[in-house]
């Protein structure tokens, strides 16, 4: 699971900028391409050139690879309008890469045939204008946490994985280890860009903003959970609602300085039912308990890793920031709670560490066979659920995959943001699920889908096998693509997937599809339909 692992898999203007017609650019998107210097321009890669290799294996899950007839490598949105019109003129089909971190096909599916590659996109400025943070959807989450930090002293609340791309990670909502302080990535997203394409088959670029009076304010809410539905985002800006004046170290939240890594882990040489079974409820009653806006926990982040058992044991991870008023003792009373009951001790460590160090350490991850599953809980698991973990996770039925049920920290301060204000709809659920497997070679395919898709279903069975939304689940996140809740043998619920990952807002997202991509031209196997 180590691969997996690394990558973490968490892991998402003041005026208006007006757009022209056909192939046209905000004022302001001009005046930023005309300000660049050095960028190569667009450039088209096709299969008998020997970049096309690297950028099409450029995804995380390596069970997925495109062949599109071309790749266009875009330095600016300009590049990007075009890059788009030349597809839409040609009738290719069109999907977008940012960071590579996409865990179902969206990108490298077979019927794409021109893949435009953000990856040269990767500006992080402030927008005085705007009074905002500019970035653009290229940078990987480490680097803006670096620029943001070094520049102003903030950051946004985003994801743990510092080598994931903006341009993907914010469209879901983007959560990480400051969100229970902080809320999503989107509480704090003032405007976007977008090149979308009209009915005619023009593209051109948009740039919405949350203002009230902003005739395109639609676009911008779609784009806060939303997904990439509607177009094509060249470029995001942040500044946190309610932030006054113009001094850019006051408009987002403020860095940590240092922050307390830890963890505790349990082998599973000393794990028995009981013993796990303990470990799990006190996990999931602590958070019912701890994640309401403002608690004095609201600064510490946790990951319970219920690997199974041949990985030889279950951990609890975290961080808090070092400088909350009795840190180290949070973390203890955390830890002891998680553990209360368990026969078995935990090894410990924690480590004070800059919040830099801890937050923006780029690594490439090599590409892995991988699945994830995922879903939102309000509740601890039920004590039926429980015993489905244990069950699978304790016995040795993966055969050679990996596998885990990863408990990631939710709720605070993103629960206190009301459901309709994004288009995230889930604000009122304290632990994220992610069910993951790998494996090493395609050979092992068949059997790390039997057990993870086995899990999810037995762990759901109540409910037709996915998480529906009620008392203890609200449904699955969009940032964790599953294609399985299409598929009428897996999901048997009679619960539509666009109701699992977007609630009552799916209406309201299909008439902004309906706006703003009339001709569906963006789209894949889990993308917001035009209505009938």
């Amino acid at each position: 699971m180590a691969k997996v692992t690394r990558r973490g898999v968490l892991a998402g203007a003041a005026a208006v900028g007006g757009a022209t017609a056909g192939l046209g650019l905000s004022s302001a998107t001009a005046a930023a391409d005309a300000a660049r210097t050095g960028a190569p321009g667009a450039v088209t890669v096709g299969p008998g050139d020997t970049r096309y290799a690297s950028l099409t294996r450029r995804g995380s899950n390596a069970r997925f690879v495109g062949t599109p007839d071309y790749v266009r490598v875009a330095s600016s949105t300009r590049d990007v309008v075009d890059a788009v019109q030349r597809a839409v003129d040609e009738g290719r089909r069109v999907a977008v890469r940012s960071g590579g971190h996409c865990f179902e096909n969206f990108v490298d599916d077979p019927a794409v045939k021109a893949l435009i590659d953000l990856s040269p996109m990767s500006s992080v400025s402030y927008d005085a204008r705007r009074r905002a943070f500019a970035v653009e959807p290229g940078a990987l989450l480490g680097e803006v946490y670096r620029r943001l930090f070094l520049g102003w002293g903030v950051t946004v609340p985003a994801g743990a994985t510092a080598e994931v791309g903006v341009g993907g990670h914010v469209l879901g909502g983007g959560y990480g280890a400051l969100s229970r302080r902080y809320g999503l990535s989107v509480d704090h997203l003032y405007a976007v860009e977008v090149v979308v394409v009209d009915e005619r088959g023009r593209a051109r670029s948009v740039v919405a903003t949350r203002e009230p009076g902003d005739p395109h304010r639609d676009l911008w809410w779609a784009h806060t959970g939303g997904g990439g539905n509607f177009g094509i985002v060249t470029r995001y800006w942040f500044r946190s609602p309610g932030a006054k004046g113009s001094d850019p170290s006051r408009l987002l939240p403020r860095a940590p300085e240092s922050v307390l890594s830890f963890s505790a882990s349990w082998s599973w040489k000393d794990l028995h039912r009981q013993s796990f079974t303990r470990l799990v409820t006190n996990h999931g009653g602590w958070y019912e308990h701890n994640s309401a806006p403002g608690s004095p926990y609201a600064g510490l982040f946790g990951v319970l890793m219920l690997n199974n058992r041949r990985f030889g044991t279950v951990d609890l991870v975290g961080q808090i920031d070092a400088t909350d008023a009795g840190a180290r003792r949070l973390v203890d009373d955390y830890v002891a709670a998680v553990g209360a009951g368990v026969r078995a001790r935990p090894t410990r460590t924690m480590e004070a560490r800059p919040w830099l160090q801890a937050a923006a350490a780029v690594q490439e991850s090599e590409p892995t066979y991988y699945k994830a599953k995922a879903a939102y809980l309000r509740r601890r698991f039920t004590d039926r659920q429980t015993d489905e973990l244990y069950a699978h996770l304790s016995s040795e039925a993966g055969g050679a995959a990996d596998g885990s049920v990863w408990l990631v920290s939710y709720g605070g301060q993103v629960n206190a943001v009301a459901p309709g204000e994004t288009a995230v709809a889930q604000r009122d659920s304290v632990l994220k699920a992610i069910y993951l497997t790998s494996w090493r070679s395609p050979d092992a395919e068949g059997a790390a889908l039997g057990w993870v898709r086995d899990l999810y279903r037995a762990v759901y069975a109540d409910t037709g096998g996915v998480p529906v939304p009620g008392a203890v689940s609200d449904g699955s996140f969009i940032n964790y693509p599953d294609a399985d809740l299409t598929d009428p043998a897996l999901n048997t619920s009679g619960t539509p997937w666009h109701t699992l990952y977007y609630k009552d807002h799916y209406a309201r997202l299909q008439s902004v599809k309906a706006r703003w991509d009339p001709r569906d031209e963006f789209r894949h196997a889990l993308s917001v339909r035009l209505p009938e």
